[in-house]
């Protein structure tokens, strides 16, 4: 019988052997690859993934500083005028809270305090960390912290408290959202009073919770910032704004500011700015001007109060004294411009002497200062313009910062030689036109004029607050200036004090002071040229108090002003009245005996 052609079927068992055989070779394979990469990790990447694994056991944390509080003066001792009061942040890791129970919180608890949108906050990929809700009050923090609610936590800041309520606010200014000082001492102080936060880093558990131990953990205290105390007499400040207030309610003004200093040394002691807005509640204001210090940071033409400063450079530079004479014809013309004066009375047709001309406030007169400043009593000069530029930007310190611990601005003063027209700018930046400058840099200035002739850096920061003692701030930068001398300054305050002697006849000045000043009524520039048709004016007045006989002892200056409102130097002088009567008063100055 042939034989089959039909090979010998395969045991099962060789099939078994071989399936084996295959998988021990992929396992050999597996391992050798999970061994090299072990090897890999170890040797070349090991940095990195010890790098990585800090990272998921690792918290940073900033520890924020303490702000600095702030302090006027009242009898000599500080008293606060802003605080800080304890609030909690709620804060939340995105990829660890639920956002069903985060919405629970916020809802219940903390709706009026939340500042994101939760949605916005999952949406974020790669969001760690986030603040849901701040300035939540102790209370309130409490009963989050009660609802023991998973991944949530509280951190404890500071939110700025105002117990003056509107008090100053134009100088105080206010601290935002974020934490920063915005205007006023808040801004231009932030610095120090925002002081320096500190740094935690630490090892966490699994629930971001610190532990105790770890070789790297870092911690760097914060540093709270400086309490500052300001040299603002407080009842004083609150005496003189209810007196502004007032005369905003008496006149068509709408705004008034007033400045107090002591012209030996420089001290601010007052500084309003009327209407006030509530710093704890800044976004309530109509518009961003209502945060503006008007006294340091807006320049503008006070007009023929700087005639004070003309006829001091004049007399300065013995080109003319009170009794210097010259022809008033209520007019002059200069570069063909026909320049008046704003009083046409018959009697001052003629000729005048110079005192005459300051106390009736002739534009003419300080004209002619200038004329005799470049030594030709008949026509401006070269050198006449070059020494106004040196006595107002050089001397006195205008259209330049001042130096005082506020936000300022500049202001300008024209070049005496530069562009069209220089012999009627200068003309007519001997009564306060063509030029732009602030109240404090006016104040200085007019404290030079009738202090002996010093000009002192203005200062409005008394010091720190240290274990209950004002510490004074040291300053290498105040400026103690002698740029008139002592006769000049007499003759000025004699012809200052002279301008009030109607009013001594009249009762309204008190005998034993001696009270001098000089007012300034400003043309609003519409459209790029003055308005002639006089509806809308700004009002100035500075002037000295002191006892009869001795160097004054303040400087007091207001500016009152309204849109679309025609405020004189009159409205402007009758509170500088109220106010010089208030701070002899308050301050309880002595008349000569």
């Amino acid at each position: 019988m042939p034989r089959s052609n039909f090979s010998k079927p395969v045991a099962a068992s060789d099939h078994s052997h071989r399936r084996i055989e295959i998988l021990r070779i992929v396992l050999l394979v597996a391992l050798g690859v999970i061994l090299v990469r072990l090897f890999a990790i170890q040797i070349f990447e090991h940095s990195s993934w010890v790098a990585k694994a800090d990272e998921q056991h690792t918290i940073l944390e900033t520890i924020s500083a303490g702000r600095g509080e702030i302090y006027m003066l009242d009898k000599g001792e500080p008293v606060a005028v802003v605080l800080n009061q304890t609030t909690y942040q709620l804060v939340i890791d995105p990829t660890v809270t639920k956002k069903e129970d985060i919405k629970y919180v916020v809802d219940t608890y903390a709706k009026d305090y939340a500042i994101v949108d939760l949605d916005e906050v999952y949406d974020t990929e790669g969001l760690r960390y986030s603040i849901v809700a701040k300035n939540i009050p102790r209370e309130t923090a409490q009963q989050i912290a009660d609802a023991a609610v998973p991944a949530v936590w509280l951190k404890k800041t500071n939110q700025r408290v105002y117990p003056e309520g509107q008090l100053a606010s134009g100088l105080l200014g206010f601290v935002n959202n974020d934490g920063v000082g915005q205007y006023g001492v808040e801004g231009s102080l932030n610095k120090q009073l925002a002081g320096e936060d500190g740094l935690i880093k630490a090892t966490a558990d699994v629930n971001k919770v610190a532990l105790s131990i770890g070789n790297d953990n870092i911690k760097i205290p914060a540093k709270d910032g400086e309490n500052i105390v300001l040299s603002v007499d407080r009842s004083l400040e609150q005496g003189i704004e209810e007196l502004a207030s007032q005369a905003i309610k008496d006149t068509a003004a709408t705004n008034a500011s007033v400045l107090i200093m002591n012209p030996n040394d420089g001290e601010v002691i007052a500084m309003a700015n009327l209407p006030n807005y509530d710093p704890a509640n800044y976004d309530k204001v109509a518009s961003a001007a209502d945060y503006v210090n008007y006294t340091t940071e807006v320049p503008y033409e006070p007009a023929s109060i700087c005639k004070s400063f003309a006829f001091s450079a004049a007399v300065n530079e013995g080109k003319m004294t009170a009794d210097t004479t010259y022809f008033n014809e209520h007019y002059t013309t200069v570069d063909g411009w026909k320049i008046e004066n704003a009083e046409q009375r018959g009697i001052l047709y003629g000729t005048i002497n110079m005192k005459t001309a300051l106390y009736w406030s002739l534009n003419t007169g300080s004209i002619q200062a200038l004329r005799l400043l470049g030594g030709n009593p008949n026509q401006i000069t070269q050198e006449g313009r070059e020494k106004l530029y040196d006595y107002y930007h050089n001397k006195f310190r205008l259209g330049q910062a001042t130096g005082i611990e506020l936000i300022e601005a500049e202001g300008y003063i024209e070049d005496p030689n530069e562009g069209w027209g220089r012999d009627s700018t200068y003309a007519n930046m001997t009564f306060g036109q063509n030029l732009g400058i602030t109240m404090i840099q006016t104040a200085s200035a007019f404290s030079a004029v009738v202090n002996g002739g010093t000009w002192h850096t203005p200062t409005i920061v008394k010091g720190v607050l240290k274990n209950g003692a004002v510490v004074p701030v040291e300053r290498t930068d105040l400026v103690e200036d002698k740029i008139l001398s002592d006769e000049t300054s007499a003759a000025m305050r004699d012809m200052l004090i002279n301008n009030r002697s109607y009013l001594v006849t009249a009762g309204i000045d008190r005998p034993g002071y001696a009270i001098g000043g000089k007012s300034g009524t400003a043309q609003v520039i519409v459209n790029g040229a003055y308005d002639d048709t006089f509806a809308q004016l700004v009002g100035s007045y500075i002037g000295f108090v002191g006892p009869s006989g001795e160097l004054p002892k303040y400087v007091i200056m207001v500016k009152m002003w309204g849109e679309g409102q025609g405020i004189g130097s009159g409205d402007a002088m009758d509170l500088f009245n109220k106010l010089s009567n208030y701070l002899i008063d308050y301050k309880k100055i002595k008349p000569k005996a």
